[in-house]
């Protein structure tokens, strides 16, 4: 696959001055819609998760006519129900030292260096006012004995700046969301359609105005148009088949908005987890994720020894190897996932591992226990534990957890500026959907922070800016019935073909190419042999799927066939960036690019930018460069020894 070079891109809604007056300098700048005209506005958005839930219920509130789509049966059942560990907010309840601006500090560094100053710091300024947000809202936080909220401490970070509820943050956060949305719908601001998939985009005179969508249960394609449209739909993990991601998670709704102009930002920018329950066989159609929270209080080791297979009781101190500890002494088992992780598949590489296969480490609260009780663990963790054991069979108690990573989440998506805005306008994208603020490696409980950041708080300034100048007209029917052809082209096309495979069987695939190829760890041979691959696995697809039923009523065979077509072509796009950037950063680690003792080394002097990958139909994509430029943070190696 060849790729050119276009014109750089750069972010031109972002404020100059000091860093810590640009949020306030953008907000005062923005246009105001007054409340009459709001409600002859009108607003889709895509998902229903911590992103899409926030922002449809406070679009509502502020008296927009909003559509709110997701393809589950409830917007409680959105992804972002499944993170666990916490959110972070620089409120320093703790009195330990953390900041606005150390948050800020500890984000870039911790994305390597490849995330924009600006949108970082607004982070970090709103992260503040999401903890108020979900206190009003009732959203149970952890508290200390005396009633003050508690913190906890994650990767990446020195301070304890990690509000939590157990180990269920994104559930109460989201339903939080959820009543917020559901008080919305119920004063008919908000119009909600569950088991909706978005299939297409529609653009009308240059700006995005409404979707395509599938109703999952009736079979019928439906348009609805908008004066914008806001993607909040999530990462795309599920690309490489067994992910920590639901099932349902995909990549169609970012795919086909950029198919219709949307550049994709850092599409090779994945992370993977190092707290995962370990794959067990074969027959597994996903992962489970053990939160990083775990490693406030486990040790994480493997046998000294290559190929002791004693259980973890008979193996005594001196013969265990606490390799995070020993390796990064100042940050410990609180490294970051990308580094924790590099070093998990190390000591495993070593044959060192544990459990079948040699892929595993043991994450051990023997120690805690012992200092805090059983019964205080058991308060911080006990719904974790219950669901390893679960699984496993294993009680954590007792024996220590099996961990290994996992693929998590998606630094990628699509491109936006600072109003996240993409390329097409009138279209914004927001939460996991976009690329916009974790730079090369998300930081661990940043992704709940940056979903309601955006929902609550940014969208709802910046989209209304675009709407000031809305009403945008009548839709082109033309542009409405192109993209109705398209959808149901692809439905025909799929369903015609009658092959003798499933959808599920080149989904796996799929997935086990790309996580030996462009997992972990990417060389530019593997990474070649993958783009070789990938068209021929492809062409046999769509020559050979098999999907039973019709385009009429419920097809969940139809669904998935969508979805893993798309995930084909994102793993060529996906590759092709990994390929073009031969420096290692963050998550994406090439073999080639690395220091004496085996860490990230980066290439600053020629990769120091965002890569906004623009679709071409020729299938020659068009490189366009965001420089990253730094006046606050000082680029350096990281190190957290």
């Amino acid at each position: 696959m060849n790729y050119t070079i276009g014109e750089p891109i750069r972010d031109a809604k972002a404020p100059e001055g000091p860093i810590e007056e640009r949020w306030d300098k953008r907000r005062f700048s923005a246009k105001l819609v007054n409340p009459a005209n709001k409600r002859k506005l009108n607003v889709i958005v895509v998902g229903t998760g911590l992103a899409g839930g926030s922002a449809a219920a406070t679009l509502g509130e502020l008296g927009y006519k909003v559509k709110s789509f997701c393809y589950q049966d409830s917007p409680r059942r959105a992804h972002s129900i499944a993170a666990q560990g916490g959110i972070n907010a620089a409120k320093n309840y703790r009195g330990d030292g953390d900041s606005i601006h150390r948050l800020f500090y500890d984000t870039v560094k911790g994305g390597d260096f490849r995330a924009r100053e600006s949108n970082v710091y607004r982070l970090a300024q709103v992260s503040v006012n999401i903890i108020d947000q979900a206190v009003a809202q009732g959203v149970p936080f952890a508290r200390e004995y005396g009633g003050l909220l508690d913190t906890r401490s994650f990767g990446g970070a020195q301070v304890s700046r990690t509000f939590y509820a157990r180990g269920q943050t994104g559930q109460q956060l989201l339903l939080g969301a959820y009543q917020a949305l559901e008080r919305q719908i119920a004063a008919g601001t908000v119009e909600m359609h569950t088991r909706h998939e978005m299939l297409d985009l529609v653009i009308s005179d240059g700006r995005a105005r409404g979707v395509i969508v599938r109703d999952l249960v009736t079979g019928e394609i439906e348009t609805h148009l908008a004066d914008a449209v806001v993607l909040a739909t999530g990462g795309y993990g599920n690309v490489f088949f067994l992910s920590t991601n639901a099932k349902g998670c995909n990549t169609t709704a970012i795919w086909r908005a950029h198919q219709r102009g949307a550049y994709f930002g850092n599409p090779c920018y994945t992370q993977i987890h190092p707290t995962c329950i370990p794959v067990s066989g074969e027959y597994q159609s996903k992962l489970t994720l053990m939160s990083e929270s775990l490693r406030n209080d486990g040790r994480v080791w493997v046998p000294l020894r290559k190929g002791d297979d004693r259980v973890p009781s008979d193996i005594p101190e001196d013969e265990r190897d606490y390799y995070l500890e020993r390796i990064y002494p100042a940050f410990g088992n609180l490294v970051p996932r990308d580094i924790a992780s590099r070093a998990a598949k190390n000591v495993c590489d070593e044959g060192r591992g544990v459990g079948p296969g040699g892929l595993g480490v043991y994450l051990d609260f023997a120690d805690a226990i012992g200092r805090l009780g059983r019964e205080a663990v058991e308060q911080k963790y006990g719904n974790l534990f219950e669901m390893y054991e679960r699984i496993t069979g294993e009680d954590p108690y007792t024996r220590p957890m099996r961990i290994y990573p996992a693929v998590h989440y998606t630094m990628g998506g699509l491109w936006v500026d600072y109003d996240l805005q993409s390329t097409i306008p009138g279209l914004f994208v927001i939460g996991e959907a976009n690329f916009s603020d974790h730079g090369a490696n998300r930081l661990g409980a940043s992704a709940l922070m940056q979903g309601l950041a955006d929902g609550y708080f940014v969208l709802p300034t910046t989209l209304g800016d675009y709407l000031a100048n809305g009403p945008f007209g009548e839709v082109d029917q033309e542009s409405v019935d192109e993209a109705l052809g398209q959808v149901t082209g692809k439905i025909g096309r799929l369903l015609s073909v009658d092959g003798t495979r499933t959808a599920d069987s080149y989904h796996r695939e799929l997935g086990k190419l790309m996580w030996e190829y462009c997992g972990m760890e990417r060389t530019e041979e593997s990474l070649r042999k993958a783009m070789e691959r990938i068209p021929e696995l492809r062409e046999e697809f769509w020559s050979n799927v098999k999907v039973s039923g019709d385009e009429e009523g419920l097809n969940q065979a139809l669904e998935r066939a969508g979805r893993v077509a798309d995930f084909f072509d994102l793993a060529e796009l996906m590759c092709l960036d990994a390929l073009h950037r031969t420096e290692s950063c963050g998550g994406h680690f090439r073999a080639e690019s690395q220091t004496e003792d085996g860490e990230a080394l980066r290439d600053d002097e020629n990769f120091a930018y965002v890569a906004a990958w623009e679709y071409s139909p020729d299938g020659a994509p068009v490189l366009h460069k965001e420089e990253l430029e730094y006046e606050y943070v000082k680029m350096t190696q990281r190190s957290y020894k």
